[in-house]
């Protein structure tokens, strides 16, 4: 027998043991539900709460004990024994713990699109519990602190099978410019795409970094040849982008062609870096630390490392963010996070199902809530005009990895809460608010997926899809293939999953118009 037929045959066996023990009554430490919109009252003193078994998404240190642990069985009541999923091949270990229906109460993926394929299979194959009547009875904080948006972006049958915890809508990677290069010759930050060719033209020309034939202007990964801001400069920020009124992902975007053109014109112009498509993010990143290359793609939440590095290399070298630049038609835009940062759900081999769900729910009671994110005022935090500040380095020891122990989030309160977590460094705070902040609000625009309910199609087929394209447009900018040669890709890229995918985003893309 093959592993396979192995995983579904042990995951049927386990629904069904499973699904006959929940129509036994699940727990019997039920109490009477809350009134709607408030907090259970507290158990009684002789109620012994059951110890919980959660497995987590993989961090560097013990969850059990990392402080945040204690705060939560202070403030729930609950002691809970925390596991970790591996760092490499998580899925795989989890297919095989799910089949195997080992008893744990609460499960907590990452969020992308790889976990929500999981987590929809699994709810389909009744591995999972539906949580909507639960929530009903016992969860009226994680009601009040979960959209409704964000449960209908979670739900599968028209049904809860997750606590969703919803990211923060932000914008992550732009174009990071040695600013003392752009001193040294007098040139202004760009503003467009012609004046950043005209920048990368004089890098290239006028060596200000002393490298000689080692030069290098601009940037970027071989597995990422989207340029984030000059990619939004021709109306493309995110994998899928409005077209005529239907989401249109980039290789049969009209723009995709123009876009292209630009790259590979910098290429032929020396003004690319020639080894490109061979980079790792490593290779990239040491090319600009090492005081080699001029332009380089950054993610924000990388800046420090960056220009720590940066500056053990060249002492004196400054770099800053360049502005959303607009392109031909007056396009710009950075592409905004959305969707779920984790999930969280609840297997059928749990032995503590009402009492799960009550722990969820006490963890977003506002306090605890608060104080579980970023910790104590006057100790692991200040607040004044508005602004959560943390206190360091206590701050950092003792609520660094704190959201990974998040299973829902208020979603009206945290994103301001987790400001406090990029104060940590100025350099970091000033990273994230020129993205997010000092640019236009047209500029950042959030990726129209994010919030999707599981699509099979679209899931099934958005990694090989993403290869094929990110592939042929490298050989596109090298000269590897010709332009000419387009629509017959285009074909070949429909065929291999793409129509499909494009019929079922814009049948859940129209009724969002209704």
């Amino acid at each position: 027998m093959n592993k396979k037929k192995w995983l579904l045959i042990t995951l049927a066996a386990m629904t069904l043991t499973s699904a006959a023990c929940s129509s036994k009554g699940g727990d019997s430490q039920a109490t009477a539900p809350a009134a709607s919109g408030s907090t259970p009252a507290p158990a009684a003193k002789n109620e012994v709460k059951p110890t919980l078994k959660s497995l987590q998404i993989w961090q560097k240190d013990d969850y059990n004990t990392y402080p945040v642990a204690k705060v939560l069985e202070d403030k729930t009541g609950y002691k809970v024994q925390y596991e970790m999923l591996p760092q490499d091949k998580p899925q795989d270990k989890l297919n095989l713990l799910i089949a195997s229906a080992e008893p744990y109460d609460a499960i907590t993926t990452a969020g992308g699109s790889d976990f929500k394929a999981l987590y929809s299979d699994y709810a389909k194959k009744g591995a999972l519990v539906d949580l909507t009547p639960l929530i009903d009875k016992f969860g009226p904080n994680i009601k009040a602190s979960v959209s409704q948006e964000t449960f209908d972006a979670a739900k599968v049958d028209g049904k809860i099978y997750a606590i969703p915890t919803k990211s923060i809508n932000f914008s992550s990677t732009g174009l990071m410019i040695r600013q003392d290069w752009l001193d040294k010759l007098s040139l202004k930050m760009p503003t467009t795409l012609e004046e950043l060719t005209a920048v990368l033209k004089a890098f290239k020309e006028k060596d200000p970094g002393g490298n000689g034939d080692k030069n290098v202007a601009l940037t970027l990964r071989g597995d990422d040849p989207f340029l984030q801001n000059v990619v939004g400069a021709f109306g493309m920020p995110n994998f899928w982008n409005p077209v005529d009124g239907k989401l249109t992902p980039r290789t049969l975007d009209p723009a995709f062609k123009e876009y292209v053109g630009y790259m590979s014109e910098l290429f032929k112009q020396g003004l690319l870096d020639k080894e490109f498509g061979v980079n790792k993010d490593a290779t990239m990143k040491e090319k600009f630390t090492s005081g080699r290359a001029g332009v380089i793609p950054l993610n924000w939440s990388d800046v420090p490392t960056i220009a720590d590095a940066l500056k053990k290399n060249q002492p004196d070298a400054k770099m800053v963010f360049a502005p959303a630049l607009k392109g031909p038609s007056g396009k710009m835009g950075f592409s905004a996070s959305s969707g779920f940062d984790r999930i969280t759900f609840i297997p059928k081999s749990s032995k503590h199902i009402e009492d799960t769900i009550k722990w969820m729910n006490a963890k977003l009671e506002k306090d605890t809530f608060r104080t579980m994110a970023i910790g104590e005022e006057g100790k692991h935090y200040t607040f004044k005009d508005g602004a959560y500040n943390p206190i360091l380095p206590i701050f950092t020891d003792e609520r660094n990895q704190a959201n990974n122990y998040l299973m829902g989030v208020d979603e009206k309160n945290y994103p301001i809460y987790w400001q406090a977590r990029v104060r940590k460094d100025p350099r970091l705070f000033e990273a994230w608010e020129f993205l997010n902040v000092k640019q236009p609000a047209e500029a950042r625009i959030i990726d129209p997926l994010g919030m999707a309910p599981f699509m099979p199609e679209y899931s099934k087929n958005f990694q090989q899809l993403n290869t094929m394209i990110n592939d042929y447009t490298v050989k596109l900018i090298f000269g590897a293939e010709s332009v000419s040669g387009l629509e017959a890709f285009q074909q070949k890229y429909k065929a291999a999953g793409s129509d499909s995918s494009y019929k079922e985003v814009n049948d859940w893309y129209t009724t969002l118009k209704k």
